[in-house]
């Protein structure tokens, strides 16, 4: 009966070609499902880094007064509860500047945020001292800062 109509009037050779469209669509919809799952896991990662910077640096600001780097350890640890890590930290007087990173793999989001009392800025062309690596910056010479050749904070090593 190769090739001829059966009683219903379609040919034998469409026989299971519904199975294969079925497949092809799910096929479709899985790998689409994928991609919104993935776009709302990288906004979720996004807005938790944000939220974490934004805390970090009051954390930071609020305790500008004790030097930068005790400053950037208090950030470091509002990070840390928050499930983010603190990528960079400097204290120029009053104005904390953080950047705090969260989320691994290609899923990773690094959001900077500034804190300080209202109206605030940086003076332009203020000395600073700098730490490589990242850590914590302090104007020179500010009251209240350490000395620049004293120990620089770090963020501590991630565990195994």
């Amino acid at each position: 009966m190769r090739g001829r109509a059966r009683a219903t009037g379609r040919p034998e050779s469409d026989r299971g070609s519904a199975t294969v469209w079925t497949v092809g669509a799910l096929a479709v919809l899985c790998v689409v499902f994928g991609a919104v799952l993935a776009m709302g896991q990288a906004v979720v990662v996004r807005h938790r880094a944000g939220g974490a910077a934004d805390l970090a640096a009051l954390a930071a600001a609020d305790h500008w007064t004790v030097g930068g780097t005790k400053a950037c350890a208090r950030a470091d640890r509002v990070a840390r509860a928050q499930d983010t890590r603190v990528v960079r930290c400097a204290v120029s007087g009053d104005i904390a500047d953080v950047t705090v990173a969260a989320g691994r793999g290609p899923l990773t989001a690094e959001v900077r945020s500034r804190a300080g009392p209202a109206g605030a800025a940086v003076p332009r062309g203020s000395a600073r001292a700098t730490v490589p690596g990242g850590a914590a910056e302090a104007p020179v010479g500010s009251p209240g800062r350490a000395d620049p050749g004293t120990k620089p904070w770090l963020p501590p090593a991630a565990g195994p």
